[in-house]
């Protein structure tokens, strides 16, 4: 369990900060970037789960947000060998994956790109959507530059902005109230 009982330590003062393993890496650092970027999401689901209480999306997002955690730490981790750490599963995977088919199922069916709005919730899972694809691009940018992440941790960041897409949908009435692109539309 994490055990927090001074929240400022004064050692990111100097434009650091520490990863799992102890480690320090300048704040800018690929890996930094991508594990903020999920933790971006993360607080874009605190927004849309005030609009989602009560209702069928909001046990999943919980979950979610949980596993969002999840992978920060996953991703805050590089390969050790002093401590086992936390890594995302395959079967997290799988679960987003059972999660986005038993939603997409009740969506009314795509007949043009779906513009972020509609409801309070939509709107907010579509920003929570948008800020996961920023992870995504993040991590790809930290394996560019030669950081190891795990086949789970790769699979989950990608799911999870699908299964965002389409829990935004359902948070439009199943795809009812959603905002479609209509291309040219302003010519």
């Amino acid at each position: 369990m994490v055990k927090l009982n001074k929240i400022y330590t004064r050692s990111g003062d100097d434009g650091s900060t520490a990863l799992a393993d102890g480690t320090r890496r300048a704040k800018h650092d690929a890996r930094i970037a991508a594990y903020g970027a999920v933790d971006e999401t993360n607080a874009a689901l605190g927004m849309a789960r005030l609009h989602t209480k009560g209702d069928e999306l909001d046990a999943l997002l919980s979950r979610l947000q949980n596993d969002l955690f999840d992978l920060g730490a996953d991703l805050a981790t590089p390969d050790t060998d002093d401590f086992e750490p936390l890594r995302v599963t395959a079967q997290q995977v799988a679960r987003l994956e059972s999660e986005i088919d038993t939603l997409n199922d009740k969506l009314e069916p795509l007949d043009s790109f779906v513009l972020p709005g509609g409801s309070e919730a939509a709107a907010y899972l579509h920003l929570a959507r948008t800020l996961m694809r920023r992870a995504e691009r993040r991590l790809s940018a930290a394996m560019e530059a030669g950081e190891q992440f795990s086949e789970p941790a790769r699979q989950f960041i990608n799911r999870a902005s699908d299964l965002l897409f389409v829990a935004a949908r359902v948070a439009n009435e199943n795809g009812k109230n959603d905002v479609k692109w209509i291309p040219g539309a302003n010519r």
